[in-house]
């Protein structure tokens, strides 16, 4: 032991040191630990920063499109009036809805209507220039701040009109798309707080119209949206309690001037309004998802109407439209062939008149639906044709019987040299591809002459007769002819013609 306290004076500080490192080493690990947290706290914190500005970028702006979104809009509409109120100066709110956006949606899928609102979105940024504040306000519907008053406001309409109607490539398919634009300056069309509902309310206007086009708000605007809702409610009370009715308007042969057929027209007698247009009604059914059921009474009234008069010896094809939305339906040939099964309807004294914008649409459920009206034997007239975009290549892969001429070439054929020359081209190609002519809108007699010289085969219009109820056709049948009723009012004249089949 005696070297241990030899050693003693050398031990103490020997521990002293050791404990000195150990110190140091515990006061190193713990300077280190806290550096790592606060690096991390760091981190964490700008993690922090950058989530909450993509959270209020997604405040702001439409993942989907890049625009700006309602919010933005509204700050931006904040400044510019201020701005106006300060300096004496006006701003625009241009309210953009698209016409067929649904039906492009539902016809070829989201994925090609996302990218049909991504290319409209960039057409809109590139024709209002890149001062032009632009919002997506909800699915298919923009906004858009001009300055100045009305006069640049319908300029930039006019640019924003030009720039949807041109054509989109998307998939292999070519699309095409009109809307309904809506105007409302500050300060003259109200307060900051109704301007953007005020270019709204024109939208709605420019679209009943019709749409491809714009309005400018005026305070009887305000007035209508009660008149349509009003409309709306009594139009819902009228299908319910089966108020409508069908008039028909005879069909007939220019050569030998005997009706053939006769189109079914829905009318709706309000109790209170009389008359209503189909013009005015139709589209408000076709907003609010009450088009199928009118759709579905319409086919069923037509093939019971058809039966009496051919218990009564009228035996006539009787035609009805088909829209767009019904076209879309996959139980519509079902319907058709059910009403005619109940009624012992053949398909050859029925024909379904389909629009030719509707015609050309190239979705999978109308190609489907064509298909369909082909191997029922069904006759399908392409109605108003010369307004849209089909070609020759399109129409021979339809299973159409006829064509009608639109009646706006009609109207023209005695003082217009362009619209004869229309009329008979589209008489020409459609004989060429052993179809039909029914030229609707027949006024007078000089238009009967000259679309008979063309080879017109069928005449439709006012120079014959309005639409009529079943019960005044049937009397007029029975006036006119009472010994031969068959004889005016004859089989039809169509032939049993073979639809070309569709491509695969």
């Amino acid at each position: 032991m005696s070297w241990l306290i030899e050693l003693r004076p050398w031990l103490a500080p020997v521990g002293v040191a050791v404990l000195a490192l150990g110190a140091a080493a515990a006061f190193g690990w713990v300077g280190w630990f806290f550096f790592r947290q606060y690096h991390k706290g760091q981190k964490l914190e700008a993690k922090l920063q950058w989530a909450k500005s993509e959270l209020q970028t997604l405040r702001t702006r439409d993942v989907l499109t890049g625009l700006a979104l309602r919010p933005e809009l509204e700050a931006k509409l904040d400044r510019a009036v201020h701005t106006c109120d300060k300096e004496g100066l006006s701003v625009s709110v241009l309210y953009v809805s698209l016409d067929n956006f649904r039906e492009i949606n539902e016809g070829y899928g989201m994925r090609v209507g996302d990218a049909v609102l991504v290319q409209l979105s960039q057409r809109l940024l590139s024709c209002s220039g890149p001062k032009t504040p632009v919002a997506r306000v909800s699915g298919d519907e923009f906004a858009l701040l001009v300055r100045g008053g009305a006069d640049q406001a319908a300029d930039a309409a006019t640019r924003l009109l030009e720039a949807t109607q041109q054509a989109l490539k998307i998939e292999g398919h070519e699309l095409r798309l009109t809307a309904s634009i809506g105007l409302a300056v500050y300060p003259g069309h109200g307060a900051r707080s109704k301007l953007l509902s005020h270019a709204a309310l024109a939208m709605r206007t420019a679209k009943l119209g019709g749409g491809a086009g714009y309005a400018t708000f005026d305070p009887s605007m305000s007035v209508d949206v009660r008149e349509q809702a009003e409309l709306l409610r009594d139009l819902r009370k009228a299908v319910d309690n089966k108020e409508l009715q069908l008039y028909y308007q005879p069909k007939i042969d220019a050569s030998s001037l005997q009706i053939t057929g006769a189109e079914a027209l829905v009318r709706w007698k309000h109790p209170q309004r009389g008359i209503i247009s189909p013009g005015l009604f139709i589209p408000l059914a076709e907003r609010h998802g009450l088009i199928r059921s009118i759709g579905s009474w319409v086919i069923e009234e037509a093939c019971r109407q058809t039966a009496e008069w051919r218990q009564r010896g009228l035996r006539m094809r009787v035609a009805v439209n088909i829209s767009g939305h019904q076209m879309r339906q996959e139980d519509l040939v079902d319907q058709i062939l059910a009403s005619m099964r109940r009624h012992h309807i053949r398909p050859e004294r029925l024909t379904v008149e389909i629009t030719e914008s509707v015609a050309m649409e190239d979705t999978q459920q109308t190609r489907a639906t064509f298909e369909r009206l082909r191997q029922a034997g069904l006759h399908v007239s392409i109605d108003d044709f010369g307004t849209g975009y089909s070609s020759l290549g399109s129409l021979r892969n339809l299973p159409a019987a006829e064509l009608k001429i639109d009646r706006a070439f009609v109207t023209d054929l005695e003082s217009s040299a362009e619209a004869r020359s229309i009329a008979k081209a589209v008489v020409d190609m459609a004989h060429t591809l052993k179809l039909r002519v029914v030229a609707e809108g027949v006024e007078t007699a000089e238009q009967r002459d000259l679309l008979v010289a063309m080879g017109c085969d069928e005449l439709q219009g006012f120079l014959f007769s309005k639409p009529m109820t079943p019960g005044s056709l049937a009397m007029w049948a029975q006036q006119d002819n009472r010994d031969e009723r068959d004889g005016l009012f004859r089989a039809s004249l169509f032939d049993a013609t073979a639809p070309a089949p569709m491509d695969a």
